[in-house]
């Protein structure tokens, strides 16, 4: 987010002087440590958030999604990140609620999104994919060849040399503890104890920014992911999600990532703790087990959390907290789609009180 803004700003005025400043050596948090999605969103849980959020405040962060995936690959080379166009596939059990008004549903996704995406059928039911991609124990699936993956790392590194170029200087290991507005400006304190001058300030904290904006009472919610070793034969391939968004898994090369099952403990996962779960651990492992060809031969060889931040409505949250004080954070779990949007957003906000 804090990337993506300063990068902005740059475009609409290059005299500006932008300092960031990383509380880690490396953006951390979620901007790195995720799963590498290029998604805009499963049937599913666009079908959940419509009922939970109403059509058109689900369709304005759809958008914003979609034109954020596209406006990544507008700006960079796709071998630049490792941009996968792999296709996205959301995999589907009797057992939900409106599986036997699955097409139908489909029909009205489509015809929602057929202005933006520029295609009538966005989402097609594909449920041979389910054997070909070497996959058991689901009942339907749906494919949508306009997601892919990416590798978020390079993604990042791609940002940081860009905003570079443009004249933005990158503080490492600086970590904001409190703030005040003084005569001056407004003075950013340190964990470091080293003190910064600015006019303006942009929080782009996401769930960390509890500790400073409290009121805004942001969910944190960790991410877990494990990765197996090299299995012989794999045939998935594409991003995959399974019970609204909460599995998530993706071919990495010829290894399985596989994300989520915090629904299998919420309130243990609204930490910021990066730690890694034997609960969740297991739980992501079964489902491996459980769906994955039986004839793979493989072991879990990696695992890694991050810490996402959701907002009670599921909107990112972009707003003034106080005089030339900006607050950017809680993308509610797809930050690599919002933030090239929300980054606009954001700047074009922080201008109007220049």
């Amino acid at each position: 987010m804090g990337l993506w803004t300063a990068y902005e700003l740059k475009k609409k005025n290059p005299y500006l002087k932008i300092t960031i400043l990383e509380r880690n050596i490396i953006p951390f948090g979620a901007s790195t440590r995720n799963a590498g999605f290029a998604c805009f969103g499963s049937p599913t849980e666009i079908i959940h958030d419509i009922e939970h959020m109403g059509l058109e405040a689900t369709m304005d962060v759809v958008k914003m999604r979609y034109l954020g995936i596209e406006k990544i690959k507008n700006h960079f080379g796709l071998g630049q990140m490792d941009f996968d166009p792999c296709g996205g596939y959301e995999c589907i059990n009797k057992n939900y609620q409106y599986f036997d008004q699955l097409e139908g549903k489909i029909e009205e996704l489509n015809e929602l999104l057929k202005d933006l995406t520029d295609q009538d059928q966005t989402f097609v039911r594909n449920d041979l994919a389910i054997g070909q991609k070497g996959m058991i124990g689901f009942d339907a699936m749906v494919e949508n060849s306009l997601e892919g993956s990416l590798h978020s790392g390079k993604l990042v590194s791609a940002l940081i040399q860009k905003v570079q170029a443009a004249g933005v200087s990158i503080l490492n290991g600086m970590e904001v503890v409190f703030w005040e507005k003084k005569p001056q400006g407004i003075i950013l304190h340190t964990g470091q104890q080293i003190l910064f001058t600015c006019n303006q300030v942009l929080f782009c904290t996401n769930a960390y920014g509890n500790t400073l904006f409290p009121d805004l009472n942001i969910t944190p919610a960790r991410g877990q992911v494990i990765v197996t070793s090299p299995i012989d034969g794999l045939k998935l391939s594409g991003t995959f999600h399974f019970d609204e968004g909460y599995y998530y898994w993706r071919n990495l090369g010829n290894r399985i990532l596989l994300g989520g099952a915090r629904n299998a403990d919420f309130e243990a996962e609204k930490t910021t703790e990066t730690a890694v779960t034997d609960l969740i651990k297991n739980k992501l492992a079964d489902f491996l087990k459980q769906h994955i060809h039986p004839s793979y031969q493989y072991t879990i060889e990696n695992q890694w959390s991050g810490i996402m931040g959701f907002t009670e409505n599921k909107k990112p949250l972009l707003t003034q907290v106080s005089d030339n004080v900006f607050v950017a954070i809680a993308c509610n779990g797809m930050g690599v789609a919002l933030t090239p949007i929300m980054g606009e957003k954001a700047a074009e906000f922080m201008l109007l009180y220049f």
